[in-house]
């Protein structure tokens, strides 16, 4: 803390006289926070760019694989029947009807208000079969020991009037494999529901008729790739149709545009310069944290020449991906389409290669290693440590001054109070002497 010296004998605000001095003095550290702060403003904004490169880099490396164009969908002709694509998926049709639904085993015992017997048994359809022996008579000891056993048999007792229960067993999962039978005691049981297997026939009706079966509604890979769920008995056939995917293709191609227009609006944006004017009228006119950026300006050159450039000969436009007089890229959706259609093959090589000079041009500004952005994000970050030092560096060195200003104006403060002391003595001793020299009294 400083000194409080402020008018002590000179009357000065010496305060105030010190803080201007270290003002003056602090003028090449107040430059140096300035350049923190546009240091720290230009990394900032290099960091969200490099983000949204990266980001384009991994679209981009995957839109230039091969697989990535196996996108296919499939179609039912009837709600009842839902057909979905999954790896492996082909282009393909058939026809079917479902002839029945896959369902549980269910069987209850006759009314019981005790269990009669000491056990009961329970076999599999794969012929194992399996003792229970409940903890007492109780319908409730016998559910308890059928659940505990773990056989994907579920016990639970339903009541039925007049203090009667049944016993109801249930296979936990749909399918002929999970049926099963209960013996051995003289209670009396009957097979409400019995365990079957979905079934759907192929080409019904014909010579090649073929009958296929499933422990689920759910048939998997029907054709290669093609998972069908049905929901309901019908004889009437329900064409299932896969197909390529153009619209998933399409969304592939034109993200890859909308994600580089994404970056060019970025990079645009940070470089304009624009003039405004001050409170007093004077133009005033300021830059972008981009503007006159060598280094930003080369990514974007790199990757409108990645995403523009012919392949094998043939200009990326004939598929709709054009380059604007702005500098941005336009994607026609309808162009595309019929490109698509008449050349599947060309126009996702096309496509392809495009990508894989995009994912290369981005990679090699975002790479976490080595790329362009990621080295200026470094070194503006290094800039800032060395700055933040000598701005340190800085505060001692005015901390110091500002000390030593405060001793010196305290010494002078303390040198005029002992010259003021002197001067009192000095006039008080020539008022006694002078009666002397007028020849007065002093008495």
């Amino acid at each position: 803390m400083g000194l409080s010296i402020d008018g002590l004998i000179s009357g000065q605000d010496t305060t105030t006289l010190i803080n201007n001095l270290i003002a003056v003095e602090a003028i090449p550290q107040t430059l140096l926070k300035g350049k923190v702060t546009a240091a720290q403003s230009y990394t900032t904004a290099v960091q969200g760019l490099n983000t949204q490169v990266a980001t384009l880099a991994d679209a981009a490396t995957k839109a230039a694989k091969p697989a990535s164009y196996d996108l296919y969908k499939a179609t039912s002709s009837s709600s009842q029947v839902t057909a979905t694509t999954s790896a492996g998926a082909a282009p393909g049709v058939v026809d079917v009807t479902v002839g029945r639904l896959a369902q549980n085993q269910v069987t209850v015992t006759g009314p019981v208000s005790t269990w009669p017997d000491a056990t009961l048994t329970l076999t599999n359809a794969a012929g194992k079969a399996t003792v229970i022996t409940p903890a007492s008579d109780s319908l409730d000891d016998v559910v308890t020991a059928v659940n505990a056993a773990g056989l994907g048999i579920t016990a639970t007792k339903v009541a039925v009037g007049a203090g009667a229960f049944r016993v109801q067993f249930s296979s936990a999962a749909p399918g002929a494999a999970n049926g099963f039978t209960v013996t051995g005691g003289t209670v009396p049981t009957t097979q409400v529901k019995a365990a079957q297997d979905a079934q759907v026939t192929l080409w019904a009706g014909t010579s090649a008729e073929q009958a296929i079966t499933s422990s689920s509604n759910t048939f998997t890979n029907l054709l290669p790739g093609l998972d069908v769920t049905v929901s309901v008995v019908s004889t009437t056939p329900v064409t299932l149709t896969v197909a390529r995917d153009d619209t998933a293709i399409t969304t592939m191609a034109s993200g890859l545009v909308t994600g580089l227009n994404n970056i060019f609006a970025v990079i645009t944006n940070r470089s304009a310069v624009s003039t405004t004017t001050d409170s007093t009228g004077k133009p005033v006119t300021s830059a972008g944290v981009f503007a006159g950026d060598s280094t930003i300006r080369t990514v974007n050159q790199n990757l409108i020449t990645a995403a523009s450039m012919p392949v094998n000969g043939h200009s990326p436009s004939e598929i709709g991906i054009s380059i604007t007089k702005s500098g941005t890229l336009e994607f026609d959706q309808g162009k595309f389409a019929a490109a698509l259609a008449k050349d599947p093959a060309g126009t996702m090589k096309t496509v392809q290669e495009i990508a894989g000079r995009v994912a290369t041009a981005a990679a090699a500004a975002s790479d976490k290693y080595d790329g362009t952005l990621t080295a200026t994000i470094t070194s503006q970050e290094s800039q800032v440590k060395t700055m933040g030092l000598e701005i340190t560096d800085w505060d001692l060195r005015l901390t110091a001054k500002r000390s030593s200003l405060e001793r010196t104006y305290t010494a002078m403060e303390s040198r005029l109070g002992e010259l003021k002391s002197q001067s009192s003595w000095l006039t008080s001793q020539i008022a006694s002497l002078l009666p002397a020299y007028t020849g007065g009294s002093s008495s």
